[in-house]
C-alpha cells in the first residue's frame, strides 16, 4: 500500500465532506419546506404540478398510505418501462432501428430500473433506442432515487415526531427531491462530464477508419450459414482483416450524471464507466465517484439537523466512513498483489504494469489499480453498480470486497435514501443488543424499541439474505441456472452468488462471466430485485409509523448515548456481525475457496 492509494482516498473523502455538508443543510430545508427555492417562484411550479395531478399536498399520510403510494407508483413505472421496450421499434429517436426487446429481458430491465438496481443483462448500445434510454431508463433513474429519499425522510419523521401517526406526504417528498435536488445537481454534473469528453448527441452511429487492421478468426460457413468442418472434424477457421470500427453515439452525459447521482448504475454502453465515452479522464472518474456518495453523505447531515442533534448524523457518517476506508484499502491491496495465476507463466506483474504493479486484467490504464479498486468499493458500498473495471477479473480477495459490501445491505453510505434508512435500522438493532447486554429497555433518540419494531428490523435485515441465498441455491441446482455458468469451480459459484447479491440488494453490478440474459435468470433476478427493494421499504415505513406514534422518553443517567465513539463501535459491530454470520459459509465456497486454490 503506497502513498498514491492513501492520497487518492484522502482527497476523495476530503472533497466529499466539503461538498456534503452544505448539501445536507439544503436537503433538510427543502424537505421541510422552509428553503427559499420552495417558498419562492419555483414553489409555484411545484404547486401547479400538484393541481394537475390532483394531489392534496397539505395532507399527510400514515405509513400504510405511504407504502401504498410507493408500491402503486413503482408498479406503474414497471408497466411503462416494459411497454416502451416492447414498442421501441415503432417509436421515434431510434436511428439504429432497434426492434422490440424480448419479453423476459424487458421484464427484468423494467423491474431493474424501477427498483434503483439497474442490472443490465443486455448491451445498451446494441439494444436500446435513444427514446428508451431517456424516457424509460433515465426517468426512472430520477424517480427511483427520489423514492428512496422520500422513504428515508418518512423514517426520520418517525424518529422526530411523537404521539402522531403521520409521516409527511410521499408525493410531496418525491416531487421536491426531484425538482429541487436531483434535477439541478444532475444538470451540473452532466455539464462537467461533457467538458471532460463524455458525449451528448442524437447522431446515428459512426464508422471510424482505423490506421491498423483489426485481425480476428471466425469459423467458415457454408451457403446455409452452417460451420464447415475439416477432415479431422475440427472447425475450419478464416482470418478476417477489418479497417473499420463502429462508434456508438447518443445522449450519454445526461444519463451518466443521474446514473451516478441517483446511485443507479445503468450504463449507456455495455462497458459502463470503463467506456471512454462514459468516463474518459481521471477527473471524470473522480467526479463520478463523488456523485455516487454525495447525497448519501449529505443525508447524514440532514438527519442530524432533523433530529436536532448534529452529533447523531456525525456518528452514522463516522461508522460508514470507517467501514468504507477499511474495505477500500483491502480492495486496493488485494489488486496490487497481482494475480498468482500469472506467476506460473513467469510474468513479472510488478514490472509489466504501468500502475506500480499488480493485477491490471480487466482495468483501464487511464484509471489504474488504485482508482479502479476505489471505484469498485464506492459503487458497491453505495447501491450504484456502475463499474470502471471488470469485477470478474479482480483477484479472489479483491472480488470479495465488492461482493461482501453488497451483502452487508449496502449501508456503507449506501444508495440514495436506502443507505441511511438501512443504517438507521442497524442503529435500532445496535441499541437493542446494547439494552439486552445491560438489562435496560432499549431506546433510540428517545423512542422505546419494542417487539413490533424489532420484527420490522428483522424483516429488513433478513429479507435480502433469504433472497440471495435461496436464489443462489436454486440456480446452482437447476439445469437452467447451471447453463449460464461458463467458469467452473469456486469462481463460477462466486458469479452466481454475486448476481443474486447484486439483484436483491439493488446494486446492479455483475461478475460478467455469468450468462444471465436468459429467461431463467431474467425472471429469478427480477423477483429478487422487486422483493429486495419493496419488502424492505414496506418494513421501514411500518417501523417509521410505529416510532412516530410513540411518546418521547426523557433522557436519564441510564440512557445509552448514540452519538459517541462507543455507539459507533456498536453500530459497526452490528453491521459486520450480521454480514459475517449470514454470508461467510457462502463466501467460503466462492472467493475464499478460489483464493486458497490459486495458492496451492
Amino acid at each position: 500500500m503506497g502513498t498514491q492509494a492513501l492520497t487518492q482516498l484522502g482527497l476523495f473523502l476530503g472533497l466529499l465532506l466539503v461538498l456534503a455538508w452544505p448539501l445536507g443543510r439544503y436537503l433538510a430545508a427543502v424537505m421541510a419546506g422552509t428553503s427559499r427555492v420552495v417558498t419562492g417562484p419555483l414553489g409555484g411550479i411545484e404547486r401547479a404540478l400538484y393541481r394537475v395531478a390532483g394531489i392534496r399536498f397539505d395532507e399527510e399520510m400514515g405509513w400504510q398510505d405511504h407504502a401504498k403510494a410507493v408500491l402503486l407508483f413503482s408498479l406503474v413505472g414497471v408497466l411503462f418501462v416494459y411497454a416502451l421496450q416492447r414498442l421501441q421499434g415503432m417509436l421515434p429517436l431510434n436511428p439504429q432501428g432497434f426492434g422490440a426487446v424480448s419479453p423476459d429481458s424487458a421484464f427484468n430491465t423494467a423491474i431493474s430500473f424501477v427498483t434503483n438496481t439497474n442490472w443490465q443483462g443486455y448491451a445498451g448500445e446494441a439494444t436500446m433506442s435513444y427514446l428508451t434510454q431517456m424516457l424509460a431508463l433515465a426517468v426512472q433513474n430520477f424517480v427511483s432515487a427520489a423514492t428512496g429519499i422520500a422513504v428515508v425522510f418518512a423514517l426520520i419523521r418517525g424518529l422526530t415526531r411523537h404521539g402522531v401517526g403521520r409521516l409527511g406526504n410521499f408525493w410531496v417528498d418525491l416531487t421536491r427531491s426531484t425538482l429541487y435536488v436531483l434535477l439541478p445537481l444532475a444538470t451540473l454534473i452532466a455539464v462537467l462530464l461533457i467538458g471532460q469528453g463524455v458525449i451528448q448527441n442524437f447522431d446515428g452511429y459512426r464508422i471510424a477508419h482505423t490506421v491498423d487492421a483489426v485481425e480476428y478468426s471466425q469459423p467458415r460457413l457454408d451457403a446455409e450459414g452452417n460451420p464447415l468442418l475439416d477432415a479431422a472434424g475440427a472447425l475450419q477457421q478464416q482470418v478476417v482483416k477489418q479497417h473499420e470500427q463502429q462508434l456508438a453515439m447518443g445522449p450519454v452525459a445526461s444519463q451518466e450524471a443521474i446514473k451516478m447521482l441517483g446511485t443507479n448504475g445503468g450504463g449507456f454502453f455495455n462497458a459502463n464507466s470503463a467506456h471512454p465515452f462514459e468516463n474518459p479522464t481521471p477527473l471524470s472518474n473522480l467526479v463520478q465517484m463523488l456523485a455516487i456518495f454525495l447525497i448519501p453523505a449529505a443525508l447524514c447531515f440532514a438527519f442530524g439537523r432533523e433530529v436536532g442533534d448534529l452529533r447523531q448524523g456525525w456518528a452514522v457518517l463516522g461508522a460508514m466512513t470507517l467501514l468504507f476506508v477499511a474495505f477500500a484499502l483491502a480492495a486496493i491491496w488485494a489488486e496490487q498483489q497481482g494475480n498468482p495465476a500469472w506467476n506460473a507463466f513467469g510474468v513479472d506483474q510488478q514490472a509489466s504494469s504501468l500502475q506500480a504493479g499488480g493485477n491490471m486484467e480487466g482495468k483501464e490504464k487511464r484509471h489504474g489499480i488504485v482508482a479502479s479498486g476505489l471505484f469498485a468499493t464506492v459503487t458497491t458500498a453505495a447501491s450504484c453498480g456502475a463499474v470502471n473495471a471488470m469485477h470478474d477479473s479482480f483477484t479472489p480477495l479483491g472480488g470479495l470486497v465488492p461482493l461482501w459490501l453488497m451483502q452487508l445491505g449496502e449501508v456503507v453510505f449506501g444508495g440514495v435514501g436506502s443507505g441511511l434508512y438501512g443504517m438507521l435500522v442497524f442503529a435500532v438493532l445496535a441499541v437493542f443488543i446494547a439494552g439486552l447486554m445491560i438489562g435496560r429497555t432499549p431506546e433510540y433518540l428517545g423512542k422505546k424499541i419494542e417487539a413490533f419494531d424489532m420484527k420490522m428490523v428483522a424483516i429488513v435485515i433478513l429479507a435480502t439474505p433469504m433472497l440471495v441465498l435461496a436464489g443462489t441455491a436454486v440456480a446452482v441446482m437447476s439445469p437452467a441456472g447451471l447453463a449460464g455458468i461458463y467458469n467452473p469451480g469456486g469462481h463460477g459459484f462466486s458469479e452466481v452468488l454475486y448476481a443474486f447479491s447484486s439483484a436483491a440488494n439493488n446494486n446492479g453490478s455483475a461478475f460478467a462471466g455469468l450468462g444471465a440474459n436468459t429467461p431463467f435468470y431474467n425472471v429469478m433476478l427480477g423477483v429478487a430485485m422487486w422483493f429486495g427493494r419493496f419488502a424492505v421499504i414496506v418494513a421501514v415505513l411500518a417501523l417509521a409509523g410505529s416510532l412516530a406514534a410513540k411518546p418521547r422518553l426523557a433522557v436519564t443517567a441510564g440512557t445509552l448515548p448514540t452519538h459517541g465513539p462507543l455507539f459507533v463501535v456498536l453500530l459497526i459491530g452490528a453491521v459486520l456481525l450480521v454480514g459475517a454470520l449470514t454470508y461467510v459459509p457462502a463466501l467460503a465456497l466462492g472467493p475464499i475457496a478460489e483464493h486458497v486454490a490459486l495458492r496451492r
